[in-house]
Formats: C-alpha cells, structure tokens, sequence
C-alpha cells in the first residue's frame, strides 16, 4: 500500500531517472521492501542496468556460493559503460 501511495503521489520515479540511487533509497524505507526487491523493481521498471542481485538464488547457483561481497566485486567488471 505505501508503494502505491508513493507512486500515486508522485513521491518515486519509476522510469529510466537520473537519480535511481535515490529513488532506490525510497523504496527502502518502505516496510517490507529490502536490499533484493528495491534493486529488482529498480532493474525491471527504471530500466537499471547496473542491478545486480547478489542474494538471488540463481546468482548464487552461478557463481558457486561466493560471498556477497566477492559477487559484488566480480559484478564491477560487468558493469554498463556509460
């Protein structure tokens, strides 16, 4: 309900932004809204091409139960050039 309230308001961009860190950090202080789903609504509806969900469970099938912060850093090397 407060995702829809805050799109409703205008209070959240959900369109390719410039500032999807902070539209990211808005979906967060939503309850129930974590790490995982505020990078995965930003992937799918802003158009993120940089998301990468390092507790997915098929993220760490594919790269073999890697620490999250190790994903991280593998995931630098894919990241979107600008």
């Amino acid at each position: 309900m407060a995702l829809a309230r805050m799109f409703a308001h205008g209070d959240i961009e959900f369109e390719l932004c410039a500032e999807l860190e902070a539209e990211t950090q808005k979906l967060l202080t939503i309850p129930g809204i974590g790490n995982w789903t505020a990078q995965y609504i930003a992937m799918l509806a802003m158009k993120w091409p940089d998301a990468f969900l390092e507790t997915d469970a098929g993220i760490n099938k594919a790269l073999a139960q890697r620490p999250p912060k190790e994903m991280l850093k593998l995931a630098e090397a894919w990241r979107a050039v600008a």
